[in-house]
């Protein structure tokens, strides 16, 4: 037997093909579907996975405002931001955001999953989350996974 059959394999970024999944989020919570969310984006579902090679997929999430928090989270967590100005630090609650704009909650759920370098930052840019059913990427022809909730 060769040795050259035992060889792991490298694939760059130019030899990944990349596909188009579509999640749920109806009913899921919010953690575990962003950890398998950021997986996916990540590549780490894949065999050929490097973690300096960007061979993840596209991700497009559906139903963000159907997503739940366990717990009293929806009132007691809090999320900060700053305008950069001084007094400037504001606080908002999930319930607050789930009236204004639910994809934030489901992005910044996955953005805190993902590295925090240039590779994390492009990684980002491969997800697209949207609070309702329907989505414009049908073009993709993606497909569908089923987040499993245990």
């Amino acid at each position: 037997m060769s040795i050259t059959s035992f060889k792991t394999p490298h694939v760059s970024h130019k030899q990944t093909a990349k596909e188009w999944v579509v999640v749920d989020a109806e009913a899921l919570v919010l953690g575990r579907l962003a950890s398998e969310v950021a997986k996916i984006i990540r590549g780490k579902n894949k065999p050929t996975y490097s973690p300096h090679v960007d061979n993840g997929d596209y991700v497009i999430v559906i139903n963000a405002e159907k997503v739940r928090l366990t717990g009293k989270k929806m009132t007691d967590r809090e999320y900060v931001s700053h305008t950069g100005y001084p007094g400037g630090q504001r606080f908002k609650t999930p319930a607050d955001l789930m009236r204004s704009n639910p994809a934030r909650i489901i992005e910044m759920a996955v953005k805190g999953m993902l590295p925090k370098n240039r590779i994390g930052r492009r990684l980002f840019t491969h997800l697209f989350v949207y609070s309702g059913s329907e989505h414009p990427h049908a073009a993709q022809s993606p497909k569908t996974i089923e987040i499993k909730t245990k």
